[in-house]
């Protein structure tokens, strides 16, 4: 499923003109960063039972508590993971540029963002530009354009098998998954999301 506003003509020339230049900046100097939810109810989706048998799965159902995993992806490899519990606020994500970010940035990167409301605050735009980054906010409606959300994806599958029930499990999970990923395989998102080949 896709975003139906895509076809919005505001949002489709914005595209246009996002997915024209994407390939024109050296992969090396990308940053794609963005969050996601954990949940300690987090359950495999699908299953395979025999013919005619159904499949249970247990998962908390009364209660669970919510975690927010930010990160930032590069061509070769996830940077400045951080974990908090509940949801993201614009004081929380702040802290995070400040204190995790931005000491993993270098002149000339380029931080890549999605539109939500804390992403561009001032504070966190005089942050990242003080360290001689650049600062490009994708298009509205596009998860698509940013490659971060293909480690994403990774990731919950991978959370789900391993059905965490507290924090420290899901924190202990994730570090796990991060020896996971490769060069290559961070190269590779970029390249499926239609960056220049690494």
């Amino acid at each position: 499923m896709i975003a139906i506003e895509q076809d919005r003509p505001d949002v489709a020339r914005r595209r246009s003109q996002w997915i024209k230049y994407q390939d024109r900046v050296d992969p090396g100097r990308l940053v794609f960063m963005d969050e996601t939810w954990t949940k300690t109810n987090m359950a495999p989706l699908y299953g395979w039972a025999p013919v005619g048998q159904r499949l249970f799965g247990k998962a908390p159902f009364g209660h669970w508590n919510t975690s927010t995993f930010i990160a930032a992806l590069r061509n070769d490899r996830i940077e400045a993971p951080w974990l908090i519990d509940g949801p993201i606020n614009g004081e929380t994500f702040r802290l995070y540029v400040e204190e995790v970010l931005i000491p993993t940035l270098k002149p000339g990167d380029v931080v890549v963002l999605d539109n939500l409301g804390s992403h561009k605050s001032r504070a966190v735009r005089a942050a990242i530009r003080a360290v001689g980054a650049k600062l490009l906010f994708l298009p509205k409606y596009s998860p698509d354009l940013n490659p971060i959300e293909q480690f994403f994806a990774k990731l919950k599958h991978h959370l789900r098998k391993a059905g965490p029930r507290t924090r420290d499990t899901i924190c202990s999970a994730i570090g796990e998954i991060l020896k996971t990923v490769t060069d290559r395989e961070c190269s590779n998102y970029l390249i499926n999301a239609g960056y220049a080949r690494c």
